[in-house]
């Protein structure tokens, strides 16, 4: 069925146009989606959506996600017609287009605006990176979140600052995706009615139809979720389109699901719905007929005439002009009426942090017994809290384990009608590191925790969060064997090498209280990488400062606790609970007349970035010896190491026992220290 004016079919036909000529001039892509929806963009951004053109960052504006980010022309063409203007590097709008006709013409190519997949950071009007299928419609929970704790809290009489909508696009396979059951059920638990999902129903996916593996009733499942269901049987039905839409926007105490039919490649007469069309270019002739069947110039490639630019300019330009400028005028009366609440969202909005915002943080004293990093860092946690409002966020229902509850009764919790900042995200791994980027890219500081073994459900988001540039804080406790009783399944031993892996994730273990305290410092003044924080179930000694060295050298990624008369003979290097060993096997060292140095190397990632002479400082490159202690793999410490170097670790699973009988059985030991150490020595001579 299509039900559209004239102007109306130009636009949505030229878009579909656009989308055909990129995937064929890349001679790569997907061009399904992007031919078959644009009645769904159109729709969004020319009628619908609270979006200015002009000033595409608007903190106050509705939010669209791609989340079948293999569609990316679909996103990209409705960017380009709509006249969204690209941001400079300091997020100010500049009179350059988002997406020029050029940027489409080099879709897919080194450098081109326009990647296969839609990046975050790369191209103004992409409001996250997508790609892995489901990862769009979790985050965009974390958007919709993000929006109703910011209106809860700055919100005032006559300031209505905040009331944005989010959608989110997806299609069978973030549909089959188990992050987007996470996300929704949660979602429905929230009771998030500014939340809009957008179902793209047309039973193909990759190895052809759907009935292949997935046949399960969808809406019926969201209907159990707690969702509101909305079915619009024609994706060309643009009066049902806005009538679903409606609904979506008269419903105030549920998320709503939009099911959207279509035909995934509704082209030619001759050639709809194929698989081919959904993972390949069409070819030219095929693209020719198509475009005489949408009445268009089949000699014209990226071609977008003057009426259907005017048409996005008089609807979604005007309209979000005016919206975005009142809101603007608003916000500086805001100013004058609460100048307390407008300073923290200038902050939010600009992505600082308040001034003295760890004024709050306190020196651990000396303590032999000490405190496992976990409660030391719920300490820190909330000294930062206090002095961060915006700092959110919370654990995959263990809490109480990882010391993750901002524990000031004015926080409250995050519920619906109850907007606190502390979340309770159930065991839900994958989607709360997803709705956890999603608070992240809305401003606010956003952290998630649970076990450091099941980081292997983060990972995908951890690494979203590394490639968009975004600081989400991820903290897991019960680092290693130390976990004890609970056996190999709950003890981490590949996953400090391989979230260290990752480009653009700093990674930290510290080794005491004050080196917990130290972390934060340094991973809240991360403007742009994510960080992981690494935390122990066992008591760590709380270091002697007055003996030891400072705490303070965490910023640098790695730095002398221990240091000794001239030359050292051997360097030891631990991480976490290991720099306690370290520090006994330097003592037993010394009564044997070996000259150890003990460096803490919390953080590779920051040391790998100090100079040249700070680095030799700490690993003089003279003093070959070295042995490097950490309760994990050896991948990754040979950098440190070098070819004389000696490694104390993991090279298997663990076991269930207490975790003194594990230390001994696996050789963790000062003994085994003092041992490698002379072994080194050894080797260097």
């Amino acid at each position: 069925m299509i039900s559209m004016t004239p102007s109306e079919k130009k636009a949505i036909d030229t878009m579909r146009a656009l989308a055909m000529d990129a995937v064929q001039q890349a001679k790569s892509g997907h061009p399904g989606a992007p031919m078959a929806l644009p009645p769904i963009t159109y729709t969004l951004y020319n009628e619908r959506m609270k979006y200015d053109p002009q000033r595409p960052n608007w903190p106050a504006r509705d939010r669209f996600v791609l989340s079948n980010g293999h569609a990316s022309t679909l996103l990209y063409s409705i960017l380009h017609v709509a006249g969204v203007r690209a941001l400079d590097e300091n997020g100010a709008p500049t009179n350059e287009p988002a997406v020029s006709l050029d940027d489409l013409k080099s879709f897919r190519q080194l450098g081109s605006k326009c990647a296969g997949h839609p990046e975050y950071g790369r191209t103004t009007g992409v409001e996250m990176t997508t790609g892995p299928l489901g990862a769009g419609v979790a985050t965009s929970v974390g958007f919709a979140m993000a929006n109703n704790w910011l209106a809860a809290r700055y919100n005032r009489p006559g300031f209505d600052l905040f009331n944005s909508n989010v959608y989110a696009l997806c299609g069978d396979g973030c549909m089959m995706e188990g992050i987007s059951s996470e996300a929704a059920s949660l979602a429905g638990s929230l009771k998030l009615s500014n939340l809009c999902w957008i179902y793209d129903l047309n039973h193909i996916t990759i190895e052809g139809d759907t009935d292949l593996a997935f046949t399960e009733n969808v809406p019926a499942r969201f209907a159990a979720y707690g969702w509101n269901v909305v079915t619009v049987d024609d994706v060309n039905d643009l009066p049902a389109l806005r009538k679903a839409f409606d609904a979506f926007e008269a419903t105030n105490d549920r998320p709503t699901l939009v099911v959207v039919h279509s035909a995934i490649a509704f082209g030619s007469p001759n050639k709809q719905g194929t698989a081919a069309a959904h993972g390949a270019p069409l070819g030219d002739d095929e693209i020719a007929e198509t475009k005489k069947f949408y009445g268009l110039d089949p000699e014209k490639k990226f071609a977008v005439d003057d009426d259907v630019y005017a048409l996005f300019n008089d609807n979604l330009g005007k309209r979000g002009e005016k919206l975005s400028s009142e809101w603007y005028a608003k916000f500086e009366e805001y100013h004058k009426a609460y100048p307390t609440e407008a300073q923290e969202l200038d902050a939010i909005f600009s992505g600082k942090l308040p001034e003295n915002w760890d004024a709050a943080l306190e020196a651990f004293p000396t303590d032999e017994k000490g405190m496992a990093s976990r409660v030391s860092s719920g300490k820190v946690l909330n000294q930062v809290a206090a002095g961060l409002p915006w700092l959110i966020g919370g654990s995959a229902d263990l809490a109480p384990s990882n010391n993750t509850t901002l524990k000031d009764p004015s926080y409250g919790d995050y519920g619906p009608g109850k907007p606190g900042r502390n979340l309770h995200f159930g065991v839900r791994e994958n989607a709360m590191a997803a709705i956890t980027n999603g608070l992240v890219l809305s401003g606010l500081r956003g952290y998630c925790a649970t076990f450091f073994v099941f980081a292997d459900y983060l990972r995908p988001m951890i690494r979203l969060a590394a490639l968009m540039q975004i600081p989400t804080l991820f903290v897991f406790t019960h680092d290693s064997i130390g976990v004890g009783e609970d056996g190999p399944t709950h003890q981490p031993i590949e996953h400090l090498a391989s979230l260290r892996a990752i480009p653009n994730v700093a990674v930290f273990r510290p080794a005491d209280a004050n080196e917990v305290s130290e972390a934060y410092r340094a991973i809240l003044g991360l403007a742009k990488t994510p960080s992981v924080i690494v935390l122990t179930r066992q008591n760590l000694p709380t270091i002697d400062r007055s003996k030891y060295g400072d705490a303070s050298g965490v910023a640098k990624g790695a730095y002398v606790v221990s240091d000794v008369e001239g030359t050292p003979d051997v360097i030891l290097l631990g991480s976490g609970s290991e720099v306690s060993l370290c520090l006994n096997a330097q003592e037993q060292l010394a009564l044997q007349g070996v000259k150890a140095r003990v460096v803490s190397v919390p953080c590779f990632e920051l040391f790998e970035i100090q100079s040249k002479e700070y680095r030799d400082s700490v690993l003089p490159p003279t003093v070959k010896a070295r042995v490097g202690v950490e309760l994990g793999v050896e991948m990754g410490w040979t950098k440190l190491l070098g070819d004389a170097g000696k490694f104390l670790g993991m090279s298997s699973f663990g076991d269930s026992a207490p975790a003194g009988v594990l230390m001994k059985h696996f050789g963790i030991t000062s003994e085994h220290v003092v041992e490698l150490a002379k072994e080194s020595i050894a080797d260097a001579k």
